[in-house]
């Protein structure tokens, strides 16, 4: 199965018995976005036979971190209660302006489940196609789940700060505003800026204009344009490790591997003794 599935694909290999799809949707409201739902939204409309995979229920509950990746116990017990688990095939999806499905498969890979896809336009595409939808709960099978790593793609501040003397690009998916400080970050008691030396490719600059992922030489340019090189190894921060996951995600179809920083700026943004740096790359 190819990291990035089509609608057609999906529709043509629904009833595989192998095959789970998994709604990864998750907003992250911050200050000034619109309210949403995502458990509501699934209920009322989803891809047949999808299953709600909760991204808030499976991070970190004692992490004063936002959104941070789980230990491998709650992994493979919330993987098990939504029937993703062992010897199957996953395709993930969502309906929300960070693209969280790219945050799901960074954590499935995480924990060593590879065979993972994320449906290229997401649910949107599905519904702009006339495709089927069913509403309600689906019913869920439990499957055994079985972390085979922990941690594999996923990078600390210690990870990060010695990485700043290297060959390593830290490449920041945040947008503009944030990045250069010109724009106050929106969690309180985090400073405004970036990690001195990081590149800014905001994740919004890898998808095509119906929310298809770039892929090739325009994806190629997308880093380019960043000044990154995805030929040479990659940390990838944004505001708590959800878009973050957008980028790696991007390089990955490109072809190299790309470290996400978990803690991302909501962790070196408000700790008083890491360096910052505001303006231009």
């Amino acid at each position: 199965m190819d990291p990035l599935v089509s609608t057609q694909w999906l529709a043509d290999h629904l009833n595989d018995r192998d095959l789970r799809v998994a709604d990864a949707s998750y907003h992250i409201d911050l200050p000034g976005e619109p309210k949403r739902d995502a458990a509501a939204e699934f209920a009322v409309a989803h891809v047949p036979g999808a299953v709600f995979m909760d991204l808030a229920a499976f991070s970190d509950p004692d992490s004063p971190l936002p959104s941070t990746m789980p230990g491998a116990a709650r992994f493979a017990s919330r993987m098990t209660r939504v029937g993703l688990g062992d010897g199957v095939r996953i395709v993930l999806y969502d309906d929300a302006s960070h693209f969280t499905a790219a945050r799901a498969w960074v954590m499935l890979r995480a924990f060593g489940f590879t065979d993972v896809a994320i449906l290229d336009g997401g649910v949107a595409k599905w519904r702009a196609e006339g495709r089927a939808l069913d509403a309600g709960e689906h019913v869920v099978r439990p499957r055994h789940a079985t972390p085979r790593e922990q941690g594999r793609g996923i990078v600390d501040m210690a990870q990060v700060r010695t990485a700043m003397n290297t060959d390593t690009q830290i490449v920041d998916a945040r947008g503009a505003a944030r990045f250069t400080g010109a724009g106050a970050d929106p969690r309180p008691g985090v400073a405004a800026g970036h990690i001195p030396g990081a590149r800014n490719l905001p994740y919004k600059h890898v998808f095509n204009p119906d929310g298809t992922w770039k892929r090739g030489d325009a994806l190629r340019a997308a880093f380019a344009d960043a000044g990154v090189d995805p030929s040479r190894p990659m940390m990838i921060t944004c505001g708590s490790g959800i878009t973050a996951s957008v980028l790696a995600f991007a390089a990955h179809l490109l072809g190299p591997e790309a470290a996400v920083y978990d803690g991302s700026w909501s962790e070196w943004g408000a700790d008083p003794s890491t360096p910052k740096a505001t303006g231009e790359a």
